[in-house]
């Protein structure tokens, strides 16, 4: 089976060669099924009681990753967050050390719809 693409996020359109998650149970969706080469997560949701940080919290707790794992949310609060809970996790051998994680925060605008 071909490793995939995940991108989670409800706002910006979904990069080619990535398959969309538009919400929180998508993305677990395509976590369980497994095979993800690279997952890029955003935060903010349209649904403010679900985001990116409990997608994180799930893949920690139910070791459930990606080759590489990037968290591109503009919300800096939040998506740094994300990142130093999935590095705490790798510090600790929760995640492989050969997993990749990134912050790399991206614009709302940076694809053209």
């Amino acid at each position: 089976m071909s490793k995939i693409n995940v991108f989670l996020d409800d706002v910006r359109p979904c990069p080619d060669d990535y398959f969309l998650a538009s919400d929180m149970e998508e993305c677990i969706q395509f976590l369980r099924r497994g095979n993800i080469k690279h997952l890029s997560l955003d935060h903010d949701l349209e649904n403010k009681a679900r985001n990116g940080f409990m997608v994180v919290e799930y893949m920690v707790r139910h070791k459930l990753f990606a080759e590489t794992i990037t968290v591109h949310s503009a919300n800096a609060g939040a998506g740094k967050k994300m990142f130093y809970y999935l590095k705490d996790a790798q510090e600790q051998f929760i995640i492989p050390q050969t997993v990749e994680i990134y912050y790399h925060p991206l614009p709302l605008n940076i694809y053209k719809r």
